[in-house]
């Protein structure tokens, strides 16, 4: 779910996208009413040709539009006339703006942008004129989910906020995409989200169907959270164990067991969150996480770092901890801020939500503590599971709104899910459990990929399944 200064664009392209028709025709335009949003200011977008940059000002809060606004940059093809309609493509993290990689969009899936128009917005929040900008903990974890922020670090956030952290939930996000979708003139899009942005664009789908053609969903968090256990990521806990296995399977063979070796590390080392975040970092840089070259001077393998720790050598596991350090992202190009305040906004966590007084939560977290079974996280351990950055930056969270619900969980829409099978950061196991509420949904396996298939694929077969189902 989250994008490094490692790899800035691969990274967390959490990728909502909405655009487009049917594949038999495309939309008819909407009536524009005395009231419609319409795109301001329009202008040339930056060192980026065929595209045209502008601003939808939409409300502060969905639920009472008159209690102030935002103003949000927008990128749009300028084939205005393209066959199958609109494609929005939605970033997500939550955390990334959108407009800065429209053209790295548009190269990376022609067959598509010669039949859609693409568009892509800087959710609010995000971006070069919206950023929230929390420069504690921007420098403390950037762009890491799992990497616990420092008190002070979060208690600065919420004191830039203000009253404002409120309104930058997924809620109001897709109250923004209706309005973006309205001022584009079309009655329907095709959406097509990666990492938390199939978040963003099944929630759209599921409030709206009749406004969403085709859904693709990329690298998927599901959109619902029936469990309450999403905050505890227990899922990506688990899916470490099969993962790093299979990794160890292919050959040549690694003839041992990762999985009981990170088991011990998880018990013996006080770092463990932070080892569990260098494994979701490091799937963006090798899925094999085998490759010794991936980076400089032969210091990659994880697996084969994991391994010489549990047996006494630590060196090459604490290179991989500095080097794959969280903080200092671009605040442009990645929002702390944002993602903080939407995380809390959105999350059920061991306590309940954001509503619940901060002074009850922390026994409900040692509660929660004290009764996982060992095994609902191994090969992690409980402690893994409440120190993670989720909890841990929400814990102490001031009292906010929670974002609304959605009164339906079923995506009545065509769907196609896409997972590599190798993705740490929105493991498999969550795109099945999400297709299960697509009754038209469709799942395709990317064997030996790890996050984000559409963008950061080694072959061909996901991007693929992605022509076949939105051009045909």
């Amino acid at each position: 779910m989250r994008p490094r200064t490692i790899t800035v664009f691969a990274l967390t392209l959490a990728l909502a996208v909405s655009g487009g028709a049917t594949a038999a025709a495309a939309p008819t335009a909407s009536p524009p009413g005395p009231s419609a949003p319409r795109l301001a200011d329009s202008r040339p977008c930056a060192g980026k040709p065929g595209f045209t940059c502008s601003f939808l000002t939409v409300p502060l809060d969905h639920r009472r539009p008159g209690a102030g606004s935002l103003r949000l940059q927008v990128a749009a093809a300028d084939n205005a006339g393209a066959p199958k309609g609109v494609l929005l493509f939605l970033t997500g993290g939550p955390g990334q703006p959108g407009v800065p990689f429209i053209d790295g969009i548009s190269a990376r899936m022609p067959e598509l942008t010669k039949n859609y128009r693409l568009v892509m917005i800087d959710q609010r929040g995000t971006g070069e004129f919206g950023a929230i900008d929390c420069p504690g903990l921007q420098a403390a974890v950037g762009s890491s989910d799992i990497e616990p922020p420092p008190p002070a670090a979060v208690g600065e956030c919420a004191a830039v906020l203000g009253d404002r952290r409120h309104y930058f939930t997924t809620e109001q996000t897709v109250g923004d995409l209706d309005l973006l979708r309205r001022a584009l003139g079309v009655r329907a899009m095709t959406v097509d989200g990666v990492s938390y942005g199939t978040m963003t664009g099944a929630g759209y789908a599921v409030r709206y169907p009749e406004r969403v053609s085709r859904l693709v969903l990329d690298s998927v968090l599901p959109h619902a959270d029936p469990q309450r256990d999403e905050m505890l990521y227990l899922t990506g806990l688990r899916a470490t164990a099969r993962v790093l296995r299979d990794a160890c399977e292919a050959a040549p063979a690694c003839g041992f067991d990762p999985a009981e070796d990170l088991a011990w590390l998880a018990r013996h080392r006080a770092d463990a969150v932070l080892v569990w975040d260098m494994l979701v970092s490091y799937e963006f840089l090798d899925p094999t996480y085998r490759n010794d070259d991936s980076l400089p001077g032969g210091r990659g393998d994880a697996v084969a770092a994991i391994h010489e720790a549990r047996h006494g050598d630590p060196a090459r596991l604490d290179g991989l901890l500095r080097i794959l350090d969280s903080g200092g992202d671009d605040v442009a190009h990645y929002s702390s801020g944002l993602h903080i305040a939407t995380i809390c906004g959105d999350g059920h966590f061991p306590w309940g939500t954001s509503e619940t007084p901060v002074a009850r939560r922390r026994a409900a977290l040692e509660r929660t503590r004290t009764h996982l079974p060992a095994r609902a996280t191994w090969p992690f351990t409980a402690d893994t599971a409440v120190g993670n950055g989720f909890v841990q930056e929400c814990l102490n969270w001031p009292w906010s709104r929670h974002t609304a619900e959605p009164r339906r969980t079923e995506i009545s829409v065509p769907v196609l899910l896409l997972n590599g099978d190798r993705d740490l950061s929105t493991p498999l196991e969550w795109a099945r459990e999400e297709l299960r509420y697509a009754p038209r949904g469709r799942l395709v396996v990317v064997k030996g990929a790890s996050h984000s298939i559409q963008n950061r694929e080694r072959g061909t077969q996901g991007r693929e399944a992605v022509y076949r189902f939105l051009n045909g």
